[in-house]
């Protein structure tokens, strides 16, 4: 990800004379659950396209061959969740993650029968499946409280002027104001005003 003084430096060089420069970047607005969702937006697309490849290999170290439709489903979905994290709508996207997990869960938990010979790797699959639904569902509450208006509340913008240095250092700073060349020529404001209520 560039650098943001990098990207105020650019933007600097792009803007015509006369036009206010930006002297510093603002504090970010992406807070930690959207650093995360981005993550898991990211994690998702990964494990949605190993799913839908090769769901062979899947299926095999976890003993549970012949279910390899599902996995590639499986992995559509998690596509479609990645590509919800990381968009605008992240917390559908976290949400959908939440719900994939349970069906996982669910699912690797049918191959933790005792004739199984790779036992222990469902094992393992489960104990990160409940890892990754912990953090899933942490940052899905923690986006939705972050991104929702409670019902009836409304932001108050009464401490805000408008004026970045407040109204009294605003006063006088259109002193030196000229008036552009190719607006010296127009018909003064008062004669247009009087000529169209005239008519």
């Amino acid at each position: 990800m560039p650098n943001i003084s990098s990207i105020a430096s650019l933007s600097n060089l792009t803007r015509s004379e006369g036009d206010p420069k930006v002297l510093r970047s603002g504090p970010s607005s992406r807070g930690v659950p959207d650093s995360l969702a981005k993550g898991l937006g990211w994690f998702s697309l990964g494990l949605g396209f190993t799913e839908l490849l090769a769901p062979q290999r899947i299926t095999r170290a976890l003993g549970m061959e012949g279910k390899e439709a599902l996995v590639r489903v499986y992995g559509a979905r998690e596509i479609g969740s990645g590509i919800l994290s990381l968009s605008v709508d992240k917390n559908l996207g976290l949400w959908s993650r939440v719900a994939g997990d349970g069906l996982d869960i669910a699912t690797v938990m049918t191959a933790l029968r005792s004739d199984n010979p790779k036992r222990d790797n469902v094992v393992i699959a489960l104990a990160l499946l409940l890892g990754i639904t912990a953090i899933d569902l942490i940052d899905a509450q923690a986006s939705t409280a972050r991104h929702s208006r409670g019902v009836g509340r409304k932001r108050s913008y009464r401490d805000r002027s408008g004026f970045p240095r407040g109204v009294q250092g605003s006063r006088g700073a259109a002193r030196d104001f000229k008036t552009p060349p190719d607006l010296r020529h127009a018909p003064p404001l008062a004669a247009v005003s009087q000529r169209a209520s005239s008519a």
